[in-house]
């Protein structure tokens, strides 16, 4: 399924002027900002007065005018926050804290961590319980791979939702004696370059988009 499909199947209601207003408002503060010096920072290009930006591995262009997908349609309003939201914390310096963290470790993510846990880790593990090979076809699917270091863990797959913020997800299938489990990581130096609200959001969208794929490969 692409993922302009799943965008509309999962999107918010937003032909609310109030989304309207947030969107006009963040184009108005990314159009002030000069990127030619922070393509590296955030592993954007430039193209003339668009900055190409790849989420999910999937190349959305923003410009003064608006935010559109590989499609030529505007993204869901989730997306558009995040991409912006990159595109506006952009660090000064090139942070180098690669380690991986669960979510709660983060400084600022007390207040969301109960629904990291609920709308994200325990939807995959419910969704994907009993289903392995089903969540390692969805997670290719949606640009994943082997992250290609030795956990204790049944499938690990590294994700670029954002060039700078990658995500790990972890997954132990049920057994009789544990329920199937789902970690998902990023690494310690995303707060960096998203604040725990979009962190979570990214968290979020890879649940949905993983569910989505799944249900169209397998139905």
């Amino acid at each position: 399924m692409k993922l302009i499909q799943i965008d509309k199947a999962i999107n918010m209601v937003e032909k609310s002027p109030v989304f309207e207003k947030i969107y006009r408002e963040y184009l108005a503060q990314v159009a002030m900002i000069d990127f030619k010096s922070k393509t590296e920072k955030l592993g954007v290009q430039i193209n003339g007065d668009e900055v190409i930006i790849p989420f999910f591995g999937r190349p959305h262009k923003v410009s003064a005018n608006g935010i559109i997908d590989p499609y030529g349609n505007k993204p869901n309003h989730s997306v558009i926050v995040v991409i912006c939201k990159y595109l506006l914390l952009c660090p000064d310096d090139y942070p180098k804290e690669d380690d991986w963290v669960s979510y709660k470790n983060f400084r600022d993510a007390a207040p969301f961590v109960g629904g990291f846990v609920n709308n994200v880790e325990a939807p995959i593990a419910r969704n994907f319980a009993c289903r392995l090979d089903e969540l390692e076809q969805a997670c290719k699917g949606l640009g994943g791979r082997p992250a290609g270091i030795e956990l204790p863990y049944q499938l690990s797959i590294k994700f670029s939702p954002l060039p700078k913020v990658p995500i790990l997800l972890l997954f132990n299938d049920e057994d009789d004696e544990f329920p199937a489990q789902c970690s998902v990581l990023f690494e310690r130096r995303a707060e960096n370059y998203l604040d725990m609200e979009c962190l979570a959001i990214v968290g979020m969208l890879l649940s949905d988009y993983l569910k989505k794929v799944g249900e169209d490969l397998y139905t």
